[in-house]
């Protein structure tokens, strides 16, 4: 049986060398709340390149001020975060890696001293602030905002950009009828709630034409919320826009109790990828290279994102391919480390 968790996998005009993405994942660590670039995040994903990871996407990047979770979220809102994301590419790409970024909005989940914005004025928790309904124009300016997050994206090299419409943000917000409950043409029907991210992806496809994926929350986990059958519908609707990947995770857009095992998201990723005829990746749980290549020989998803086991260890895909057999290149520095023990007495 061939391995698949190694082969190459081409999106676009993108080939990644092997199908294991390290997910985007908020590491709180910019400096002097200006959403810069730091020697943390220099180190953070140039490793996880050097320990042979596809694909390296940056954790969730605030498109505003305004939009970030917290004061240390990093940002691509001004021109001046450009030269530091630049310098993170070029890290990620001298050992092989393809870069991509995950841009954001926190929407209502934002924990900052301004009052955080929504689709509707229905705060997360009773422990969070009441946010401010959104006007066409505030609806207006986030697709803007978007848009040119994503021109800098560009500029700084990227070779893919993800749009964070899961976890309760605020593309997620608009997606969700527990959390949109306007009654202009951004809300009621799916079609209205889907419109936001619909004129975000049009916006974002204006300035950008490499690989576009989508982070979803393919299950509210609520009797009146969303399912994955809502999302097969909103995955094609986005394959129709151009949207290359859909990435699925689940939760997050209202408190819930969620029964988490071992690769418990993997089915929402197959149902997408089968009933929209869309490529999917699939996170949450995965922790061994023997789980992510039966997933990808079932069928179930493309590409195998991978969140806490590569904090844990950044040369997860040297583990990975010990345990399938297969003989992973790494760099030469490394190379008086073997990933499997030889016999040195012969």
């Amino acid at each position: 049986m061939n391995n698949q968790l190694f082969s190459p996998y081409t999106i676009k005009d993108v080939t990644l060398k092997n199908r294991i993405v390290m997910s985007p994942m908020c590491m709180y660590s910019s400096e002097n709340e200006d959403g810069k670039i730091t020697n943390f995040h220099l180190v953070h994903y140039a490793s996880r390149a050097a320990g042979q990871v596809g694909l390296v996407m940056l954790e969730a990047t605030a498109i505003t001020p305004e939009g970030r979770i917290s004061h240390k979220d990093l940002g691509i809102w001004d021109n001046e975060h450009i030269d530091g994301l630049h310098q993170v590419v070029n890290m990620i790409h001298e050992h092989g890696a393809k870069a991509a970024i995950q841009i954001a909005h926190a929407g209502r989940k934002a924990v900052l001293d301004t009052d955080p914005i929504a689709p509707s004025a229905i705060p997360f928790d009773s422990s969070m602030k009441i946010p401010v309904q959104m006007s066409k124009e505030k609806i207006r300016e986030a697709i803007i905002a978007f848009q040119n997050g994503a021109t800098r994206a560009k500029k700084a090299g990227f070779d893919i950009i993800e749009l964070h419409g899961a976890h309760g943000y605020l593309i997620n917000e608009f997606l969700s009828p527990l959390t949109n409950h306007r009654t202009d043409e951004y809300g009621g029907s799916c079609e209205n709630r889907y419109r936001f991210l619909r004129e975000i992806i049009d916006a974002v496809k204006e300035v950008w034409t490499g690989p576009l994926f989508v982070r979803i929350s393919a299950h509210d986990y609520h009797p009146e919320g969303l399912t994955v059958e809502d999302y097969v519908m909103f995955a094609q609707w986005m394959k129709e826009q151009g949207v290359n990947l859909i990435d699925c995770s689940s939760g997050a857009v209202v408190p819930a109790h969620i029964d988490v095992y071992p690769g418990y998201q993997v089915p929402y990723a197959k149902h997408i990828k089968e009933h929209a005829s869309i490529a999917t990746g699939t996170v949450g749980l995965i922790t061994s290279g023997i789980q992510a290549e039966e997933i990808l020989q079932q069928g179930s998803a493309d590409l195998i994102f991978i969140g806490r086991e590569l904090l844990r260890n950044p040369y997860f895909p040297r583990t990975a391919a010990n345990e399938l057999g297969f003989e992973l290149a790494e760099p030469f520095q490394y190379s008086r480390a073997p990933g499997k023990l030889k016999n040195t007495n012969k």
